[in-house]
């Protein structure tokens, strides 16, 4: 079994990116967002959030941009449904710690299922949610970069601008 992914986090960042959890490839070499598949720095980059586009074994430095990356569940596994519900309900309740201690001034979750999990709410739309779980702190649903979702990337990029405008508007 792969050890939990860690975090990378620190007080006041704009925007914390979470994920379901992570890959069996991250699990292996402990960097998020590793599987070749997934689409994340790319989207990153084409929104606008980052000045080129990243790759995973730089996933630590991301936070002297004012992101910080962390997962609903921190054990790596090959798909999300292998999550149990007992994972995801201590999950839940150590993302809402993890926001409450570090502050950022967004939280993005990285696929509407990772916000259904964390908040409860079954229905939702793209961007910022009317209202936040944890107070204080903007709730931005964007769709997950994962290869297997079926949007194009370029509609994917477009919600991803959003929150670049989002962000921009903080700074």
């Amino acid at each position: 079994m792969l050890e939990p992914m860690g975090d990378h986090l620190k007080g006041g960042l704009d925007i914390v990116f979470i994920g379901f959890n992570p890959s069996i490839r991250s699990g292996e070499n402990g960097h998020h967002f590793a599987n070749p598949n997934n689409r994340f720095w790319k989207i990153l980059h084409e929104s606008g959030l980052t000045p080129r586009k990243y790759q995973a074994i730089e996933d630590a430095t991301i936070v002297d941009l004012g992101y910080g990356l962390t997962n609903i569940v921190a054990r790596p596994t090959k798909a999300a449904d292998e999550i149990t519900k007992e994972e995801y309900q201590i999950g839940r309740e150590e993302l809402k710690k993890k926001l409450l201690h570090y502050r950022p001034k967004i939280a993005c979750f990285v696929g509407k299922g990772v916000y259904q999990e964390f908040s409860g709410k079954r229905k939702m739309d793209w961007g910022v949610q009317e209202e936040s779980v944890v107070p204080g702190i903007v709730e931005f649903v964007a769709p997950s970069s994962s290869g297997l979702v079926r949007m194009k990337v370029e509609e994917i990029v477009e919600i991803y601008r959003e929150l670049t405008e989002l962000k921009d508007r903080f700074t």
